[in-house]
């Protein structure tokens, strides 16, 4: 490299460089000190939940008339992907998901137009709608949760103790939010015997009024006079359930108390609210959530510190239990992430070492921690905290950063034979690499341009892979161009023997294969091709993968009962397994959610909303061999137990959440032909071997009981049906009717019926209807009942119907296997469907395609950053041509590896490719330009491409060796194994190709022929 030389200008001015040194190193190591520590990488949950109520309504009125209106509405939403939606009777909610190209501050304002556009057209929905409410805080994760169980207090005591705990929590740093689980509202319920009311000539509408009249907050004026003002207050207010059963009623000329016409008792929402249990018992939580670049270890010591100051003052009986604690997750994953790049620093070492020497190794070793020191604090500012994505980085970044410092050493080692000064030497390498290694560390990062710019949730997820290992390999080549010459200046030293080296037994071995190669270049470039394409036929054999699950000992098991079911029937579902759980030596605990499912205590975790026939349990196994002996024993539990339910277990996933593995949709605007479709695309799922507990999200529906009312027989007597369903809804379900203001509760006074007269229907035939002059009328005289059928709830997905058929897999088997097994079933089903319906793949596979398709249309801008790059360095279209044709050809060593390891090939492994592709680039133009400096001496292109070859064998077999060698700490890992191996196995073979098959292929396009002495060694080394 002519004009300015960087290494000399750093030789010049040592005591700057070595003060810069000093500076890197002590920001470095304040930086990871101060780096944010978190078990996942953060990525935008693109979803938004929109959920309105209208009481009352049927599921088709609700449907037609709520949720089609709204979904109308919001499908204008930019960068809208799809609608999803459930419609229940009288309850809507709609999933808006946001395409993957949509960035965090598209995200927001998005919330704000899907907010303001719902609001246009509020005016426009049914009367009685309630609502819309909006849900953006769908992604918070709560990282920390704590459950408190009590013995011998009531459960309003414990709420109030958890409610104190929560106002401490809240103080502590790093907190952000902080949700109660499991509390249950309070209510003061008012229950009246129907008879009773009859025979002593109570109106029920006068004594809610008389309720509500009594108990309402207005003001009573202020007197002003010379000195003060007074504000004036009446009494009447209640304050406990005893002021409501003290109140009398005037009633047949003599005065009730309401105590003697009902039962006035303090309860909890019936049905209850969603009921949080831990290890079997009834509790209340707290779920802790980590502001925006926190770290999740200082929370969890925070958190700990403050949680034994709290217990200290608790009073005996009240036990508090540490649920989920994300910072030991986390703490121990970084331990172990460091001490895989221990490992992998030590293996580099070992063969920096061995193979260069003591002191040309120690440049390398003291090259890798300066390195480092300057990409931790650019990962500060970029607020890249060390997690999965960017640890995992910083090992496959240490393999490629050493490259640079071993190729400036090796270039200084070699000139310092040959008899140069050490200023001389440690300045040469600048001059005749230094662009090449820059265009390679471009090429090596363009490699990884998929990874950080693809529009998707799984490339954000590891987008800090590719923001990482960039960092890292620009530092290391400013390192190597401007540090590593100054260790060497002061650490090398001349060889005693000038002049070159004896060539090794490995040396002389290579030279002799590639001299042969070159002889038989048909024969070698021929061969190439053929493995080439045996490994491209071979990528089927590969299984195929989204994200593997996680190795935490945590296992979900979840439970749905038939969709009409109670949550009465859900709790009863959970005892019978927190029975089975207790006791069992492989738990170390668990927690249940009775009624919704777990809080998002994990960011890849997939959320499911409230509903009453749902449950979901978290049990935390004591390793991962108890969480395989654990799984199998809870399926056999499940399905013998729950033969009607719809019961799974799994482990936690990685990566963005799908939830069960294998779906296919079903959709068309005809629900009944939807259904069909469905049991006969279940028909096909479940004759696979490898499919289990085939199921459907929405399927049978439940009865209803229709009171048909005769509208002139009712008009005769004074009612209407808005009378009838109102007196109803008070008898049945109990109508709130004022508040009780407790503290700092509100407690709703609910008035209904006794239990014995709400929960018979036949008492429905009997229902006194109050009519004008203070008589009643049994409901029978004007209305007949009947049974009816509706559905408890429907899924829709851009405003069409749709039933989604799920299957779990069996282990071992990989999704997108058991789809291509099905695939000529399913496709000859589709030929047979109306224009309007379809079937469509979900779930893991569907995710995955659409991962790897943004993926891919990132690739050409990848290529475009690739070819400029090594277009403007070699500035010739044949030597382009050369190094783009042995880019490729690490395919055949990921193949190789991946069948060999028996490992997928994920969506991890897939970026590994891709990266590949600039690692082995990064190589070729090294070797390429040093064959044309080869050829700018004089010699012929055989010889220029032997010599050049052969100068470069060290370097490059060193760097791929340290490469491969690096790889092994992250190897048996379940998320980066696949990656791991694939980038293994490519580069070894490609780097081995590179040495042979690029310098025949330059010889085969450039010709020349064969010297006379081809054997000979006339290059330095």
């Amino acid at each position: 490299m002519s004009g300015f030389n960087l290494s000399e200008w750093a030789l010049g001015r040592r005591s700057l460089v070595v003060y810069l040194m000093l500076i890197a190193v002590a920001a470095g190591v304040l930086s990871y000190f101060r780096l944010g520590r978190n078990e996942d990488p953060a990525f935008t949950i693109r979803t938004m939940v929109v959920h309105a109520v209208w009481p009352g309504a049927t599921a088709d009125e609700t449907m037609k008339q709520l949720t089609e209106r709204l979904e109308r509405q919001l499908q204008e939403t930019p960068h809208l992907d799809f609608l999803r939606s459930f419609t229940r009777p009288g309850l809507t909610t709609i999933f808006v998901n946001l395409k993957g190209s949509a960035n965090a501050r598209d995200v927001s304002d998005t919330w704000y137009h899907v907010r303001k556009t719902i609001g246009d057209i509020r005016h426009t929905l049914p009367a009685g709608v309630v609502g819309p409410f909006f849900d953006d805080d769908f992604g918070d994760t709560f990282g920390i949760v704590y459950g408190f169980t009590s013995d011998g207090f009531a459960q309003r005591e414990l709420r109030d103790r958890v409610e104190a705990i929560r106002s401490q929590l809240l103080a502590v740093p790093d907190v952000a939010k902080i949700e109660l689980l499991g509390a249950g509202e309070e209510v003061i319920f008012v229950e009246f015997s129907k008879q009773e009311l009859a025979n002593l000539g109570v109106d029920r509408t006068a004594l809610i009024a008389a309720l509500r009249a009594q108990n309402i907050v207005m003001p009573a004026g202020t007197i002003q006079t010379g000195t003060e003002r007074i504000s004036l207050r009446v009494s009447g207010s209640f304050l406990s359930e005893q002021d409501i059963a003290d109140i009398n009623f005037a009633a047949g000329g003599r005065m009730l108390r309401l105590s003697d016409l009902a039962m006035v008792r303090r309860g909890y929402v019936d049905p209850p609210q969603p009921l949080f249990r831990i290890n079997g018992r009834p509790a209340i939580g707290l779920a802790i959530a980590m502001r925006d670049g926190g770290d999740i270890l200082a929370l969890g010591r925070n958190v700990k510190a403050a949680m034994a100051r709290i217990t200290a003052d608790l009073p005996i009986g009240i036990e508090p239990s540490l649920v989920a604690d994300q910072a030991v997750v986390v703490g121990k994953a970084v331990g172990e992430f460091m001490t895989s790049l221990l490992q992998a620093i030590a293996i580099i070492l070992v063969v920096s070492f061995s193979s260069l020497g003591v002191r040309p190794g120690l440049i390398i070793a003291l090259a890798i921690p300066l390195t480092l020191a300057v990409v931790f604090p650019v990962m500060a500012v970029l607020q890249i905290d060390m997690q999965r994505i960017s640890l995992g980085a910083l090992i496959i970044a240490l393999a490629l950063l050493v490259d640079d410092a071993m190729t400036t050493t090796d270039a200084t080692l070699v000139r310092l034979a040959l008899g140069d000064s050490k200023v001389e030497a440690a300045s040469y390498a600048f001059r005749t690499h230094a662009l090449a290694m820059l265009a390679g560390t471009l090429v090596t990062i363009a490699g990884f341009i998929p990874v950080g710019f693809a529009a998707s949730a799984a490339s954000e997820y590891t987008f800090s892979l590719f923001a990482v290992v960039a960092i890292a390999l620009l530092a290391s080549w400013f390192v190597a161009v401007i540090f590593a010459p100054l260790l060497g200046v002061a650490v090398l030293v001349p060889p005693k023997q000038k002049g070159a080296a004896a060539p090794g037994r490995v040396f002389r071995l290579y030279r002799r294969f590639l001299i042969s190669a070159i002889r038989a270049k048909w024969v070698t470039l021929g061969g190439t091709a053929a493995l080439f394409a045996a490994s491209v036929l071979a990528l089927p054999l590969i299984p195929q993968q989204f994200f593997p699950s996680s190795d935490r000992p945590e296992l979900l098991v979840d439970l749905s009962l038939p969709q009409n079911a109670s949550i009465f029937a859900s709790e009863t579902a959970a005892k019978r397994l927190d029975k089975m759980l207790t006791g069992d030596p492989d738990v170390a605990h668990w927690s249940t959610y009775v009624g919704r499912g777990a809080i998002r205590f994990y960011l890849p975790l997939s959320v499911e909303l409230p509903n009453d026939f749902f449950t979901q349990a978290v049990v935390v196994a004591r390793d991962i061999g108890a969480r395989v002996r654990l799984h199998g024993k809870l399926e056999r539990f499940l399905a013998d137990e729950f033969p009607n339910a719809i019961s799974s277990v799994s482990p936690l996933g990685l990566g963005p959440p799908v939830g069960w593995p294998l779906q296919y949709r079903v959709s068309g605007p005809d629900v009944e032909r939807v259904r069909d479709i469905a049991l006969e695309v279940a028909r096909i799922v479940g004759a696979d071997p490898a499919a289990k507990s085939v199921n459907f999200d929405w399927m049978e529906p439940d009865r209803q009981v229709r009171i048909r009312v005769n509208q002139d027989e009712a008009r005769l007597l004074g009612l209407s049906s808005q009378t009838i369903s109102t007196v109803l809804n008070t008898v049945i379900s109990g109508t709130p009717v004022t508040q009780v203001r407790d503290d700092i509760y509100l407690v709703d006074v609910v008035v209904r019926a006794t239990d014995e007269q709400r929960v018979s229907l036949a008492s429905l035939r009997t229902l006194q209807m109050p009519i004008a002059g203070g008589r009643t009328v049994p409901l029978s005289q004007f209305a007949s009942f009947e049974y009816d059928q509706e559905f408890p709830l429907i899924w829709r997905r851009d405003r069409v119907p749709t039933l989604t058929v799920r299957a779990a897999i069996a282990d071992r088997v990989l999704p997108e296997t058991v789809v291509n097994r099905q695939a000529a079933a399913m496709a000859k089903l589709k030929t047979a469907l109306p224009a309007s319906n379809r079937v469509v793949v979900g779930g893991t596979v569907e995710e995955s395609r659409n991962s790897q398709a943004s993926v891919m249309a990132v690739v050409p801008v990848m290529l475009f950053v690739m070819f400029t790059v090594l277009m403007a360095q070699l500035q010739s279209f044949p030597r382009l041509l050369m190094v783009v044709s042995v880019a490729p050809l690490g395919l055949i060593g990921v193949v190789a590896a991946l069948l060999l390891s028996g490992r997928p090939l994920g969506f991890v492994a897939i970026l590994g490719v891709l990266a590949l592709l600039g690692m082995i680039s990064k190589n070729a133009v090294i070797l390429i330009g040093q064959i044309e400096a080869e050829r700018s001496l004089g010699k012929a292109p055989w010889q220029a491409a032997v010599d050049a070859s052969s100068s470069r064998f060290r370097p490059i077999m060193l760097t791929a060796v340290s490469t491969v060698l690096g790889m092994i700490p992250i190897a048996p890992t379940v998320f980066w194994g696949p990656m791991a191996f694939a980038i293994m196995g490519g580069l070894l073979v490609a780097t081995g190709l590179t040495l042979v098959f690029l310098p025949t292929l330059y010889v085969a396009w450039f010709g020349g022929k064969e010297p006379a002495d081809a054997s000979g060694s006339s290059f330095a080394a």
